[in-house]
């Protein structure tokens, strides 16, 4: 099943290289988006303790290297979150313009398309590989595929972007594949198989050649999660990306970081990163406050929620580097790595529908400046909603997956180290202020629309010819409806996402204890 998930895009894509109907290209798109919704959900329902799915023949014996999938309690829930992402870009997709450039040429539609069916075969590639290099396959192409994008269809400073974001990412992830290497050549006989080496745990009395290769893995994952200092490239390439780029890069590539965290580097380098334990909390406190103070100072949109990924992700980390103290207890630990998982999802659900609104006002009104609109709740009813949803969601309100992903993060991290949990919170009130004030500048106060804005095209409807809406088309409100839909969920039913994940948390705890 995990084969025919990432391969049904590509095959879609093959199918449609000849096609130029536009109609076909977004249909096409949105079927296999939602077909591949259903098998995530299905694959989901079957994993218990282990890895489920599971599928290892030979690809290069001679190398060690192999094809190797499977799905367990970290990556099932990724997976789903993924294909409703792309689903969602898909619907939101589903007008006139995909690309948001008002470009209307039929062959820029079909090579959108075919980019983001090979982002999600890819996508659910990293997610699912059990391989070192089936996953660095997966995550190298996911950079070049995402370049494009925003190369061509982004806005801006599009082509100085998307450079910046391709060579931070690209020569990152080629320091991580000497980490790769080191682990591989470790052990007795050559392999790249990550259960293999999580199980003989190869650099455990090799104290420096350990360190040299965790950082150079965690170099490669810190770039793509992306953690302060290493965070530059991320705000220009979410600004000028399109909207649906700017949804995929945030809402999966940037988990692609996090996820090779608790998939490699804990796991496979458990004296390591207890070792390091001290500098990843360092790091996360970071990158949640200066994530978020520098959030606070943005007056575009995009660029605030840009800066407010680096602030969530900061938790990650610092959840993370908490699960390498085994005096705060095992408990705690687990907790703190079902935080960060549940994190990983929530985020991409919340932020990957941000990106999509900020992306409607830039189509409707040429901008997404904060103080370029003002008063939207009458004009923009439906948009004002989700917006408010989504913000809320972001910043930790009970009854939405943040809260329940914060909440388990900051109460995992505490008894391990108390100090950086108790300035992390500060960043909640922080990112509390900074969507507080978006909210009353956006949706309260008197109207005011940019001047495209406020000139909507005319529909003609048989003798009559009316304004259209600025508001959110029934495409986009459905699209941003089912990500928050799915965070409403998970902050009112937690266990539908916990009771998955702890398994697997709890052997990724017991690994890092060794």
């Amino acid at each position: 099943m995990l084969t025919v998930m990432w391969v049904a895009p590509l095959a879609v894509a093959l199918l449609l290289v000849p096609v130029t109907r536009r109609e076909v290209l977004l249909g096409a798109w949105t079927g296999l988006a939602l077909l591949e919704v259903v098998l995530a959900v299905v694959a989901w329902t079957s994993v218990g303790v282990g890895y489920a799915h599971e599928v290892a023949v030979p690809w290069i014996p001679a190398f060690g290297v192999g094809y190797h999938l499977g799905l367990d309690g970290i990556s099932a829930p990724l997976v789903a979150m993924t294909t409703l992402v792309f689903l969602a870009v898909a619907l939101y997709s589903l007008r006139h313009d995909p690309a948001g450039d008002g470009d209307t040429d039929e062959r820029r539609t079909r090579g959108y398309v075919l980019l983001f069916l090979g982002l999600e075969a890819v996508s659910v590639g990293v997610f699912t590989a059990l391989d070192l290099v089936l996953f660095f396959v997966f995550f190298d192409v996911s950079i070049v595929l995402m370049y494009f994008v925003i190369a061509g269809w982004g806005s801006g400073a599009r082509a100085r972007s998307a450079l910046q974001f391709f060579l931070y990412t690209f020569v990152g992830s080629l320091v991580m594949l000497l980490g790769f290497l080191s682990l591989a050549v470790a052990v007795p006989q050559i392999t790249f198989d990550i259960p293999t080496l999580a199980a003989t745990n190869p650099l455990a009395d090799r104290g420096v050649a350990g360190m040299l290769t965790l950082a150079a893995i965690g170099i490669g994952l810190a770039i793509k999660t992306p953690v302060w200092p290493l965070h530059t490239w991320l705000p220009p390439a979410h600004t000028d990306a399109p909207a649906g780029g700017s949804a995929v890069l945030a809402a999966v590539l940037l988990k692609m970081g996090t996820y090779g965290f608790v998939r490699i580097a804990l796991p496979l380098l458990p004296g390591p990163w207890r070792g390091a334990a001290l500098v990843a909390v360092v790091l996360g406190v970071v990158s949640v406050l200066s994530g978020a103070l520098v959030a606070l100072a943005q007056r575009d949109l995009k660029r605030l929620v840009a800066y407010t990924s680096v602030n969530h992700m900061g938790y990650v980390l610092l959840a993370l580097g908490a699960a390498g103290y085994a005096a705060a207890g095992s408990e705690a630990r687990v907790l703190a790595v079902t935080g960060a998982t549940v994190q990983m999802v929530s985020h991409g659900l919340v932020t990957g529908a941000l990106f999509l609104l900020a992306g409607t006002l830039r189509e409707r009104g040429g901008t997404s400046v904060i103080g370029a609109w003002s008063g939207l709740a009458g004009p923009m009813p439906r948009f004002s909603w989700t917006f408010a949803v989504a913000a809320f969601a972001s910043l930790g309100l009970p009854g939405l997956s943040g809260f329940v992903a914060e909440f388990s993060m900051l109460a995992g991290s505490l008894p391990a180290v108390p100090v950086a949990t108790v300035l992390a919170a500060l960043g909640l009130a922080i990112t509390a202020g900074l969507f507080l004030r978006a909210v009353q500048s956006m949706l309260l106060g008197d109207r005011h629309l940019p001047a495209a804005a406020e000139r909507p095209p005319i529909r003609s409807t048989g003798v009559f010819r009316r304004p259209v809406s600025p508001d959110l088309r029934v495409a986009e409100t459905t699209a941003v409806g089912l990500l928050l839909a799915a965070s409403l969920a998970i902050g009112i039913a937690p266990a539908l996402v916990t009771t998955t994940i702890a398994p697997a948390a709890t052997s990724v705890v017991d690994l890092v204890s060794r």
